[in-house]
């Protein structure tokens, strides 16, 4: 079969595509500039790349007619404040292109939405579906919440604040429940869910077998890496400083660092989890997902990072080259040089910081 995969420079994207590939499919992967894409030399002869824009119709004729199936990976939450427009506009283009084509299945990968009171980025995420849901094609949606894997935007967050900050002063979305769900167990459902017919037409909750707070996710990562940490929760923390906090004690972009305070404040709980046995998954419970989290990091096999989709187009195509993994939440700058002065200069060293 023929599959188109957007977002294939994605977090999800490049984890995905292996799998895809690894079933027999021949996969058309979406790129909005071809220097960014470098996939490994196992997969090329069971791949093609073609540019496409979804906010730039001119690129949506690169699409293949004779496509089975498509993912859809996309969404623009760090790229703009009106990034609800650019995801209507997004989905509106991709399945009106879709209506143009052969294809039997499209699978959209979305966020819980159960909560009343949805976020600004929830409901974007949810007007996407309505869209998508209008084309001729059979759909299904698989929603999740936080996705916890090595590299992951949740994980690296949670990873930043248990490692930098023993103790934290911490806003009370801390306490608001979440489904966390490992990376593995969201590739598995995606690739077992495509052109299954008993999820045609229909949007499935995924998660893991634990309900937890934010606080509580917090604290199980302290436990899985033995550190003695402390939060306490204050009720006057605005959401403009609590994403200042996670803006500058972690790596995320403040755009990003805004919506995902939004969205923090927004339950994520399944409401049922029936696609579990439809789809014969079991999925790892979050101290598990740590664990393996933890493990790929230390061995340096880290597939995808969040940051791997940036808006820019001018990165560097191996600026992973250039990357240090973390080692327990910190980047360490070592330089090298030769000296003669040696006592001199080591008491210039001990004066550093006063």
């Amino acid at each position: 079969m023929k599959i188109l995969l957007t977002g294939a420079t994605g977090y999800i994207g490049k984890r995905l595509l292996p799998v895809l590939v690894e079933a027999g499919h021949h996969v058309v992967c979406c790129v909005r500039d071809l220097n960014r894409f470098n996939p490994p030399e196992s997969l090329k002869k069971n791949i093609s790349i073609i540019q496409l824009d979804l906010l730039d119709k001119a690129t949506l004729s690169n699409i293949p007619i004779d496509i089975d199936g498509a993912y859809y990976l996309v969404h623009s939450m760090s790229a703009s404040r009106h990034y609800e427009k650019l995801e209507h506009e997004s989905a509106v283009n991709f399945r009106n292109a879709m209506m143009q084509t052969n294809i039997k299945h499209v699978i959209y990968l979305s966020g819980i939405i159960n909560d009343d009171n949805l976020s600004t980025h929830l409901a974007s995420r949810k007007n996407v579906e309505i869209e998508l849901g209008k084309g001729n094609f059979n759909f299904t949606t698989l929603r999740a919440g936080i996705v916890i894997g090595s590299g992951s935007a949740s994980f690296e967050i949670i990873r930043d604040l248990v490692e930098k900050l023993p103790i934290m002063v911490a806003p009370k979305w801390l306490q608001t429940r979440c489904q966390p769900i490992a990376i593995a167990d969201v590739i598995a459902f995606l690739s077992k869910a495509l052109f299954n017919e008993k999820t045609f037409n229909q949007s499935f909750d995924i998660g893991g077998p634990d309900i937890l707070n934010y606080k509580n996710m917090l604290l199980g990562f302290s436990k899985e890496r033995k550190l003695s940490r402390r939060v306490y929760i204050v009720p006057v923390m605005t959401p403009r400083l609590s994403s200042y906090w996670l803006y500058f004690v972690t790596s995320t972009p403040y755009k990003l660092a805004t919506s995902l305070v939004d969205s923090m404040k927004v339950e994520m709980v399944c409401r049922n989890t029936d696609i579990n046995s439809i789809l014969d998954v079991e999925p790892l419970s979050y101290q598990e997902s740590l664990k393996r989290a933890l493990s790929k990091i230390e061995n340096n096999e880290i597939v995808s990072s969040w940051k791997d989709a940036y808006v820019s187009s001018g990165i560097n195509i191996n600026i992973s080259d250039f990357i240090n993994i973390p080692q327990f939440g910190c980047l360490t700058d070592s330089r090298k040089t030769t000296f003669n002065i040696r006592e001199e200069c080591i008491e210039r060293i001990w004066s550093i910081g006063g």
